[in-house]
């Protein structure tokens, strides 16, 4: 007899950002959902930096909120400090980034998950699907359970086969005090997928008691607090600093001299790291001109003494790590908790998943997150999010969900993974992303949300916010497109912020088009006052009628380029193309074009080795 009474429709595995958010959307849209993990203690835990957002990730957390997901909302209860990043830059690179509270933000989430009854949970590991036909139908767990499944989601993180480097000592684990999942990546091999090896690591963490303050450089948050869920639910009213110190001389040559027991450098670790966020044995060895690097000594949490070194990620001998940040001003006399460590786990190269990331192979099977070969909790979250609504539309025998490159960062992130591959841990940047000019942090839920309402993942109070944004902003555009401000008006308020004054009615989206004048100076005129008595002031509103209205031009270009590339997505290839079959494509393309098999034109013209002269081929080829 099964202690599992249900079929369920939906079996998540793996309980960090990518789990959690898989198995909420599919709840959330009314499908009886099972979370599996091996520690229900570490659900959503945050594996490294106690923060959330960042550059282009803060675009993706309020991409996943405008869908209805979890982490904005989180975000936003357990933050402890709020910073919006690039403001110095144009609106399009803007990334709202926070330090949060890592004991209250795997609370949270669990507390989220748990007021869900379409939720149901299990401890366990799984070591092998239920497949029949290259159908997925449940899993198997070390408890010798067979539980039964129409849709499994794949979200293991760095646990599959995981590997813990630190020196020369190296043990099995997939997290620092965590056993590694085994028999699931032989499982996956047995039936075709290629599997390949990443590497990742985290840096020690130490005891902010014993660190002197007063020689450390305080870095404190905006005085304006922002939110991450449009929702506006949660804000702070204080905050908690960070402090930034620098490594020396003396580090580097210390850290040097361990190099001998470095298993990176040792050949131990074969697996390739995240190139954006190099280990500090890395950036010596990089960058040897560079006589010292930046350190950010981030709190994590309000109550906990517990510090967390960003910046000095290593796998080097603990009594090495230990020596060095001895050395640092500040904090000679630290203590530290735990040693940081590299991190080897098997990850399966993207490319062989839909764009729906589905597997190519396996029907109704689902991979999301670092088992994808991505890193960050945020690059993770949107995939299980994705992976969690395409599963649960595929039940009701539905189209999936899929963004196209110019819709979202989330459709960027899909569209890379899947066309391009990766070899190393995979981070979003705002440089991958050729619409960032359209796709901003401010404008997600204008973009998303009515998708989010369609699929029946909005709230009433999220349409109805949405509703008022837009309503707002319609307004206040009607009203300014037919008012102009005489010169008595408005020229003083141009002279003091060095701006030539006008001798004619001047329209105000003409005077706020000026670089030199912002939508705050122009609230002393008459116009805004008399707006506001009226209509009040909602700043998100304001906010984005003040970039529409400055940055006019550029957004409407991006738009027409980006229906270019619709045009070329709606071309759709067929499966089972014959691509041997035309000899005017190169042999290359053609190599990548039958390996990858792109849905789409789009798709394809995206592949490395496939040329715009083989595309031009496949439209004749098409009769286009």
């Amino acid at each position: 007899m099964s202690i599992f009474k249900t079929n369920y429709d939906l079996i998540v595995v793996g309980g960090g950002h990518a789990g959690c958010e898989a198995v909420l959307a599919a709840a959330n849209l009314g499908k009886k959902s099972l979370l599996v993990t091996m520690n229900m203690q570490t659900i959503a835990q945050m594996s490294c930096n106690p923060a959330m957002g960042g550059i282009a990730k803060g675009q993706i957390i309020r991409e996943i909120d405008a869908l209805g997901g979890g982490s904005g909302i989180i975000t936003d209860k357990t933050m402890i400090q709020f910073k919006m990043l690039n403001k110095s830059k144009g609106p399009a690179m803007w990334s709202p980034r926070s330090q949060n509270d890592r004991m209250r933000f795997a609370e949270e989430w669990r507390l989220l998950l748990e007021k869900n009854h379409n939720i149901d949970f299990w401890q366990d590991m799984v070591t092998e699907l239920i497949v029949k036909n290259r159908i997925v139908k449940g899993v198997k767990t070390m408890l010798g359970l067979e539980i039964k499944g129409k849709s499994v989601v794949l979200t293991n993180g760095t646990f599959l086969n995981g590997k813990i480097h630190i020196g020369e000592k190296n043990f099995k684990g997939g997290r620092s005090g965590e056993r590694s999942s085994i028999g699931l990546s032989g499982f996956l091999q047995s039936h075709g997928f290629k599997l390949g090896r990443m590497k990742t690591g985290t840096p020690p963490r130490i005891d902010g008691r014993t660190i002197n303050y007063n020689l450390l450089e305080e870095d404190k948050g905006d005085l304006k607090i922002g939110n991450f869920s449009f929702l506006n639910e949660f804000s702070i009213n204080n905050q908690k600093s960070c402090f930034i110190c620098h490594t020396n001389k003396k580090v580097h040559k210390i850290l040097e001299e361990g190099f001998e027991k470095s298993p990176m450098f040792q050949g131990r670790i074969s697996a390739k790291g995240p190139r954006y966020c190099p280990s500090i044995e890395d950036k010596i060895t990089r960058f040897k001109e560079k006589e010292r690097h930046q350190i950010f000594i981030e709190p994590e949490g309000w109550n906990t003494c517990e510090i967390y070194v960003n910046g000095f990620s290593t796998s080097l001998p603990e009594e090495t790590q230990y020596k060095a940040l001895t050395q640092i001003p500040g904090l000679e006399k630290v203590k530290m908790f735990r040693p940081g460590y590299a991190i080897e786990y098997d990850y399966f190269p993207p490319t062989q998943l839909k764009h729906s990331l589905e597997t190519k192979l396996i029907k109704n099977l689902y991979f999301a997150g670092q088992i994808n070969g991505t890193t960050g909790y945020e690059e993770a979250a949107c995939q299980g999010l994705m992976a969690g609504i395409n599963a649960s539309l595929a039940i009701e025998k539905k189209e999936p969900i899929v963004f196209r490159r110019n819709e979202s960062y989330i459709g960027v992130l899909i569209d890379d993974l899947i066309t391009k591959g990766t070899e190393e841990p995979y981070r979003m940047f705002t440089s991958r992303a050729e619409f960032r000019i359209i796709l901003r942090q401010d404008n997600a839920d204008i973009r998303l949300t009515p998708i989010a309402k369609s699929l029946g993942l909005a709230t009433n109070k999220r349409i109805q916010k949405l509703d008022e944004k837009i309503n707002y902003i319609n307004k206040l555009k009607k009203l300014a497109a037919s008012h102009s401000f005489k010169p008595e008006e408005i020229n003083k308020i141009l002279t003091t912020n060095d701006s030539s004054e006008i001798s004619q009615k001047t329209k105000i989206e003409k005077i706020l088009s000026r670089p030199q004048i912002q939508l705050n100076d122009l609230k002393k005129t008459k116009f805004f006052k008399e707006f506001f008595k009226s209509n009040g002031e909602n700043n998100e509103a304001l906010e984005q009628f003040e970039i529409n209205t400055k940055y006019k031009g550029y957004i409407e270009k991006e738009k027409i380029n980006a229906e270019k590339l619709t045009r070329l997505e709606n071309i759709k290839l067929p499966t089972n193309f014959k691509y041997e079959q035309l000899p005017s494509i190169s042999s290359e393309g053609r190599q990548k074009l039958k390996e990858k098999k792109p849905e789409t034109i789009g798709q394809a013209s995206r592949i490395s080795g496939v040329s715009p002269s083989d595309i031009n081929v496949l439209l004749v080829h098409l009769g286009r």
